[in-house]
């Protein structure tokens, strides 16, 4: 397994990585978040009774949006044709948590960790944002990769427990 930097040019600055002899293949990756909150604002999530609306709903969306702007906030990311974006938010009784997992496919020349990571990301802040008014401090953790498919390094899994 290659481990070089590949972002570096000859002078050592950075660079975006040339992909187009790369032939497109089908990827996929998962990521996951999870966002700590009280039991006062667990509650308030689980019932709806957020000022600002329902907060599982919008995290969603942001977390979607937020896959499709990667390349806008991580410089060196590649614009790529994402063929489908699918968040799942989920309530964690025994962690007082949010569960987040975000799955991002395409095909193309390089892979969408970074664009699942983004969406499950900007979903943990959206949660942030919704409740910051009832509690400020909430913990966004475990922002993790999960899976990946395809791709020339080949498939990864988190062994999570």
């Amino acid at each position: 397994m290659e481990k070089d930097f590949t972002h570096f040019n000859a002078q050592g600055r950075a660079k975006m990585v040339d992909v187009g002899d790369k032939a497109p293949t089908h990827r996929t990756a998962v990521a996951g978040a999870r966002v700590l909150v009280s039991r006062e604002t667990f509650d308030l999530i689980r019932t709806g009774g957020m000022k600002k609306g329902d907060v599982l709903t919008v995290a969603q969306i942001a977390g979607v949006m937020g896959a499709k702007r990667t390349p806008d906030l991580i410089p060196m990311c590649h614009p790529i044709a994402l063929s489908g974006i699918d968040l799942s938010l989920t309530l964690d009784e025994a962690r007082c948590a949010v569960e987040i997992r975000a799955r991002v496919a395409c095909d193309g020349r390089t892979g969408v960790e970074m664009e699942a990571l983004t969406a499950a990301s900007v979903a943990a802040l959206t949660v942030y944002d919704m409740c910051k008014a009832v509690q400020k401090d909430m913990v966004i953790a475990d922002v993790r990769l999960i899976e990946k498919t395809g791709g020339v390094h080949g498939d990864f899994c988190r062994k999570e427990g």
